[in-house]
């Protein structure tokens, strides 16, 4: 059974996505409780265009050409940027506009849906920057045989560890001997 128009306007208004319309200008005409909840505006300050307000100033540039573009060619587009909340603080939203068309076919705009996405991208964020940690860590470790102590290097040869710490590093060995290589060096030889 179709939505009546109460019915149906009760469902977008407590729809829980926020949810936007543009007119054939690419201007925005209408936008759902949520959005305005959310931005902490009324619908006559994010009408038009003054909804681009509250897009961060380093997104503002890539989601404005997604939306025109996109609008031009009326194609579905999916962009990422960050949105001003009521409270000041920028969130990261998932926006997917689409085109509408009357009953005879005739283009009247777009229709999107946006969502808070900042706690999968922050938590994304975190994962990626233990693997690049982990993925350093791992970079900084040396193959050396337990048994010799040489060095395999990024070809696979084996080196003794002095030449690879030397073509590595701007390290340069001198030799000595420690206490205790001394003392078995001197029990070698009275055994001997």
């Amino acid at each position: 059974m179709p939505l009546s128009g109460p019915e149906y306007a009760a469902l977008v208004e407590q729809a829980p996505i926020m949810i936007w319309r543009a007119n054939t200008t690419a201007e925005c005409d209408y936008f759902n409780d949520r959005w305005l909840l959310f931005r902490g505006r009324t619908m006559e300050q994010e009408i038009g265009n003054q909804w681009a307000e509250g897009v961060h100033p380093e997104d503002f540039d890539g989601c404005l050409k997604t939306y025109l573009s996109s609008f031009e060619r009326r194609e579905i587009f999916e962009m990422y940027y960050r949105l001003k909340r009521a409270d000041g603080a920028y969130r990261w939203i998932f926006d997917r506009g689409v085109p509408f068309y009357d009953a005879d076919g005739g283009f009247q705009g777009y229709i999107g849906s946006c969502i808070d996405v900042t706690a999968r991208i922050e938590a994304q964020r975190s994962a990626d920057e233990v693997r690049e940690r982990e993925l350093a860590k791992l970079r900084g470790l040396l193959r050396i045989c337990s048994s010799c102590k040489k060095i395999r290097n990024t070809v696979g040869e084996w080196e003794q560890m002095e030449t690879y710490i030397a073509h590595h590093s701007e390290t340069d060995f001198t030799h000595g001997m420690c206490p205790d290589c001394t003392q078995a060096l001197i029990r070698e030889g009275a055994a001997g």
